[in-house]
């Protein structure tokens, strides 16, 4: 029987938001808060968009949003429920302070190179970027930026930071809570040195992301490999961690697509941790590389959005969304400590940042250039993602597992039969064609390669599959 629950919602022009998320926020605030529990019945969405006055496919939509969260279920004939497997979150809120080298080859064709999911720098607006910058160095250069700035960076970039954080993942951050970096690999570092001391332990996924690992066995920490699954990093396994060992520090994650595998990590899984962070006191430290390019009703909301989690340091990028060689990263964190000291550092090493392109990308984003190219990129590399998957499907399946990933620039491919990686890799090369040696996503033998697509064109992609396809197959 439907429960006597009402929508508190009014429709927000003003939010850079379509509708149908709006609806989508309000009801996960709503099952948050409790004011929604387990095994309640959502109002039928004919009901719903009668009760808002709005088009009845806003709200499917909304509901496809909170189905595919996993916020709620579906029963056929019966309706949509508030699902019955979430792990009880804490009601009252904590409060808060305001590659492989290269291979020497001697024949004359063209290499074929799987790089680690770079995009296509042909489509990148380069044109745009340069005018902005010109303009930018006239106007302020001469009288304003010739002195030193802030070691976070241009104060006005990061409120824009902010402001998209807030507006576009669910995060409640403050400008003055953002570190401009040079990359989201210089974010990793500042953030290493800054909260880890000799003999810490950090948790990491296995398989994962090497370079984020050198990062913190720099600054002399222990890495606690975990396992990978379909729902991505095993929280199970970070709890026996955590009973066992005094010293762990913080959890590296990459929830929203797992690098590299590009599972998404499941809900349950999400909240669970959460828990699991507070109760032992942890940083998780978030890698949310490439959130923008996404194909279906939205990206997973990151972790670090979920006002019950008590410490998170958030990294991002813009070089995948601005241009490739553009190295502009930014970390967020509540912990005014942890920024005091990576600011410190930031000042040894860099100084500050590059304001005036700092200022230059600013611009683009209040022009709407970033938006439009976005928008550009993002149907560009849909359209690439379903050749791909055409082809996979076509040489592939016999001989590979792989999924159909809802977004980023590259697919996870699992051999069916144990490969000899060393000579699959030497085999390609000799047909110029270059994938990542699987030992650079861990130190144990993984039996899978990440095929990005991104900057490898339809061409070659097209000439390559079947050629890897081949390789793969002489091992059945």
């Amino acid at each position: 029987m439907l429960r006597p629950w009402k929508l508190e919602f009014e429709i927000d022009k003003k939010l850079d938001k379509a509708v149908y998320l709006q609806i989508a926020d309000t009801i996960i605030t709503d099952i948050k808060s409790g004011r929604l529990k387990p095994g309640d019945t959502l109002p039928g969405s004919r009901n719903l968009a009668a009760m808002l006055k709005i088009n009845r496919n806003t709200v499917v939509e909304a509901y496809q949003v909170l189905l595919n969260e996993e916020w709620v279920i579906s029963k056929e004939r019966k309706g949509i429920f508030v699902s019955g497997h979430l792990p009880v979150l804490h009601e009252k809120r904590i409060e808060r302070l305001s590659d492989v080298s290269d291979h020497p080859i001697h024949n004359h064709g063209t290499m074929v190179n799987f790089d680690d999911g770079h995009p296509d720098s042909k489509i990148a607006p380069v044109t745009e970027l340069a005018r902005a910058y010109r303009q930018i160095f006239g106007i302020k250069a001469k009288w304003q930026m010739m002195g030193y700035g802030d070691e976070h960076g241009d104060i006005e970039f990061r409120k824009m930071i902010s402001q998209m954080l807030n507006h576009q993942r669910g995060m409640q951050i403050h400008e003055k809570e953002i570190s401009i970096t040079r990359g989201s690999q210089m974010a990793m570092f500042l953030t290493a040195q800054s909260l880890l001391t000799s003999g810490d332990c950090v948790i990491v996924e296995n398989p994962g992301y090497q370079p984020a690992w050198q990062a913190f066995e720099y600054s002399g920490a222990k890495l606690l490999p975990v396992s990978v699954d379909e729902e991505g990093i095993n929280v199970q396994a970070i709890e026996k961690l955590l009973s066992q060992y005094k010293n762990i520090k913080a959890v590296y994650i990459t929830p929203h697509r797992q690098y590299p595998t590009m599972v998404t990590l499941s809900l349950s899984r999400r909240l669970r941790l959460i828990e699991l962070a507070n109760q032992y006191n942890i940083t998780i430290i978030e890698d949310d590389y490439d959130n923008e390019f996404h194909f279906g009703y939205r990206p997973i909301l990151p972790i670090s959005s979920f006002p019950e989690l008590n410490n998170y340091v958030y990294v991002g990028t813009l070089s995948k969304v601005v241009a490739p060689a553009l190295r502009i990263g930014y970390l967020a964190t509540k912990n005014q400590d942890l920024l005091q000291k990576i600011g410190s550092l930031r000042k040894i090493i860099d100084v500050h940042g590059d304001v005036i392109m700092e200022q230059a990308v600013l611009q683009l984003i209040k022009e709407g250039a970033v938006k439009k190219h976005i928008r550009k990129a993002t149907a560009h590399y849909k359209s690439k993602r379903d050749f791909v998957y055409s082809l996979l499907n076509q040489y592939m399946k016999g001989v590979a597992h792989f999924t159909l990933p809802e977004g980023g620039l590259a697919f996870w491919i699992v051999p069916k039969a144990v490969l000899d990686w060393d000579k699959v890799t030497s085999l390609l090369l000799e047909k110029n064609i270059k994938i990542i040696h699987p030992k650079q996503y861990s130190r144990n033998h993984v039996n899978g390669f990440r095929l990005s697509y991104g900057s490898v064109s339809e061409e070659q992609l097209e000439q390559s599959i079947p050629i890897i396809a081949e390789v793969f197959n002489q091992y059945l």
